[in-house]
């Protein structure tokens, strides 16, 4: 039958995909996305916030408050964490010199002399410093789960701030344009591999 060949050649390419191209596949069909609580305490709560934030003013999904509507669930682990480095250096120069010179003479009982020179020199100096610096940094890893239970995309992310943001909102939006990015080039490789429907030309009449 030839409607049986054309969806044979329709689908064939859907028969044989890798795990890559499967999850690419999924990730390309994402337009809904529920954030789910990240674990971490209170900087993954806050980090949630600004990832819900970062994604949906990416204008390419739809953030929702309602898992049950959404294609797919961001899931994952935050921590936002201050800290100091303490540096500590030494440096020292010392020098050491010594000179002297001794010389003695004499004749008989007439006459006798002797003379002595001598002279140090010493310098020294040490500069100790200690310095201490305060840091921030955030540190995320997520993962997108279809509705299946499937790992279709991963990302992690860490910042010590950036010029304009914190370390928390850099990391989010840094999650937020990855995302973005491959989404996009989901897109675009699923479309190059869609095959329009073939069709079997009819061969000559029988007679």
């Amino acid at each position: 039958m030839p409607w049986v060949l054309c969806t044979l050649l329709f689908f064939a390419p859907y028969l044989e995909q890798t795990p890559e191209e499967e999850a690419t596949e999924h990730l390309s069909k994402v337009h809904r996305i529920y954030i789910a609580i990240l674990t971490g305490g209170d900087a993954a709560l806050q980090l949630r916030d600004l990832l819900m934030t970062s994604l949906h003013n990416s204008k390419q999904f739809v953030i929702t408050e309602d898992e049950d509507k959404a294609d797919a669930v961001l899931k994952g682990a935050g921590d936002d964490d201050v800290f100091t480095d303490t540096f500590q250096s030494s440096e020292g120069i010392n020098a050491h010199t010594q000179m002297g010179a001794g010389s003695s003479e004499g004749l008989r009982n007439y006459s006798s002399s002797s003379a002595n020179r001598s002279g140090a020199l010493t310098i020294g100096e040490n500069d100790s410093r200690r310095d201490e610096v305060r840091k921030h940094e955030a540190i995320a890893t997520v993962r997108l789960v279809s509705k299946d239970g499937d790992v279709i995309w991963s990302a992690t992310a860490e910042s010590l701030g950036a010029k304009f943001m914190g370390a928390s909102a850099d990391v989010a939006d840094k999650i937020a344009k990855r995302l973005v990015t491959d989404y996009k080039a989901a897109k675009l490789q699923v479309a190059s591999q869609a095959s329009p429907i073939r069709t079997i030309p009819a061969g000559p009449a029988t007679k």
